[in-house]
Order: structure tokens, then sequence, then C-alpha cells
């Protein structure tokens, strides 16, 4: 591999120094990894594992079919994110509008290590969402002013009104995470899963809103279908050394993926294989013919990460949803303050 010769800041020169030798190592596929084994004989995939990226969901339309980044490229994007971050420029970039949400300080963009790909989905072949079908919901929210809609709000960040708490995200409600829902991907922060195992469980256990999955392998039947949940009812058995987890059953009550369709109508299906001493490949496919055109698949590093998990305890006693309803009542005039109460 040639790389071109360029002039780097002392900050560059560290991520040179540091990442180049894993890139290198990454571009050499000619020893197979072999996946230390549990006492039971399945690959390792126990562990702490943070799946942080600052490649996007999408691929950018300017670069075509292009699946990779070359080195130098992406030795260049560091340079560049390093140099605006030295500078104190990152840190005006707010989320949100003129107050905003968060700036980029609290933000989880950058993975523990790197690699090159320009889109996380795989699968169409131009690393984009497939076609949405005609008359699927569409909705997205944000940290912005509220999004145009009605209940039931799908989506997790916003809402569509503060009439009460049905009007709100489902994260602001506390009650599924925004990148924990089934397929989970990166997202702002907290993008870690612990996963365990057994001989015939394994658990997926993400840090946001402390979700947990408890994955049978015995082969047992799914639940009626007339019984539904928020994250699904999943099934998993070993393919060679992946550990594939198909899901269905899920409620009505989120999306299938990236602000697209009803959660109902999804069939899931994941795949965690471990590539390396520090690395687990995270591959999911989201089916619904009812939001898209034909399935997506998306591939995600994840990375070791050093540490335990802690509760992520959303809200204590969610204040910040109570403020956010009583703010609402303040501005249109009709809070009793001697009463501490709406008045309608």
């Amino acid at each position: 591999m040639t790389i071109r010769s360029f002039t780097v800041s002392p900050l560059a020169a560290t991520f040179i120094a540091c990442v180049l030798p894993t890139l290198l190592q990454a571009q050499d596929d000619s020893t197979p990894y072999e996946a230390p084994r549990t006492e039971w004989g399945h690959p390792e995939l126990r562990g702490v594992w943070n799946f942080s990226s600052s490649i996007p969901m999408q691929r950018p339309t300017a670069l075509g079919d292009r699946e990779f980044y070359t080195l130098e490229e992406v030795m260049a994007q560091e340079q560049a994110r390093m140099a605006r971050e030295a500078s104190g420029l990152e840190l005006t970039d707010i989320i949100g509008g003129t107050i905003g949400g968060y700036n980029d300080f609290w933000i989880e963009t950058n993975p523990l290590d790197y690699n090159l790909r320009t889109s996380l989905i795989v699968e169409p072949a131009n690393g984009r969402l497939p076609p949405v079908v005609d008359g699927a919901p569409v909705a997205t929210g944000g940290l912005g002013p509220d999004s145009p809609g009605e209940r039931p709000v799908r989506f997790t960040v916003g809402g569509v009104g503060k009439d009460g708490p049905e009007d709100r995200g489902l994260s602001e409600r506390c009650l599924l995470g925004f990148n924990s829902v089934p397929p989970f991907e990166p997202s702002l922060y907290n993008n870690n899963v612990q996963l365990f195992q057994t001989e015939d469980h394994v658990v997926i256990f993400n840090e946001m809103i402390h979700e947990s999955r408890i994955v049978p392998l015995d082969g047992r039947p799914y639940v009626p279908e007339q019984i539904t949940q928020w994250t699904g009812d999943s099934r998993g058995r070993w393919d060679g050394d992946t550990l594939v987890v198909e899901t269905r059953n899920f409620n009505d009550k989120t999306q299938s993926f990236a602000g697209v369709g009803i959660s109902a109508n999804k069939l899931l299906v994941e795949r965690f294989t471990r590539v390396g001493q520090d690395r687990v490949d995270y591959q999911f496919t989201v089916q619904d013919d009812q939001a898209f055109a034909e399935p997506l698949t998306a591939l995600i590093p994840m990375f070791r990460a050093d540490g335990d998990l802690f509760e992520y305890a959303c809200h204590e006693g969610n204040y910040g949803l109570v403020n956010v309803l009583q703010g609402a009542r303040v501005e249109e005039g009709t809070w009793d303050y001697e009463n501490s109460r709406a008045v309608r």
C-alpha cells in the first residue's frame, strides 16, 4: 500500500502513530481470525462493546457506489477534525437551535477504532435506504421544534406537542433509548452494549435505558403473535461462528427503521461475529415490505470497551418530562402557580 506524504500537525501525528498500525493490520486478511471459545464451545462474545461511529448510516450520494475511503482520506478527515477540536470550533456546533440540547463536547461519535467504509448500510449496494413504500408513515423527530404528527409518537427524540406525556418521544418518556431500540445503532452517546452468554441463552444489554433482551438458544417457539412487546420476541441460534438473533412480534408503538414504518410489520435479523481480539461485527437486516421496497442491511464494528456498565437511570422521577409539560402550561397561561396545577 502506497501512502502519499503530507504535512501533519502534532495531533494528527499522534493519531497516525496510534491508529495507522491498526488500519494497516485491518487490510491484511490473509490469516483468518480464530475466536476464543466459551466453556460450551461457542465463540466468546462476552464483554462490553462500544459501537460509536463517525461513519454515516447512509452513504453520501456524491460517493455513488464507492464502498471504502482510502487510508489517506481517513487520516486527512481525522486531522481536520482534531484541528477543529483544538481550535474550539467543535464546541460551537449547537444541536437543536439557539439554546439547543447538546454541543459537541457531549457527543460520542468517535469510534474506539476505525473502519474505512463510506456508510454503515451495506445493502442495497448504493449504501442508502431502499425506496420507501407509498403510504408508509414517516416521522423523524429531533431536538428542535416539535414535529407535525399525532399519537402514537413512534420516534424516540422530540415530540408532536405538549398536551400530555403521550405527545413526547419514547426516550423523553424513558420508555426506550434512542440507540437501544432493536436494532441498536450509533447515536449521540452511551453507545455501549454488554453481551452475556450461557450454554442456552444470550443476553443483549444496552447501556441506554438499561434495556435487556434475553435470547433463548434452545429452539423453543416464539410466543403467540398476538403477544407483542416493545423490543419484540427474540430467538437465537449459531450459524458457524456467528450468533444469529431473529426478532419478531414487535408492538405497533415504534418504527421499523430510520423514521419509517410501523414496527409491528418488522422482521429483524441480527448477526454477531467475533472478528478480532477486540472486535465484534454487528450486522442487522430489517425486512418490512410495508415500509421499504426491499430489505436493508447495515454492518457496525463494535470494539471492546474497558470497564463496566452502570445504570442509566434516565430522569430520576422523570422531572424533565414534568418540566416540559409544566413549561408549556406556563407559556399558554394555564398554570395555576398557587396550587401548582394546570387550569383548563
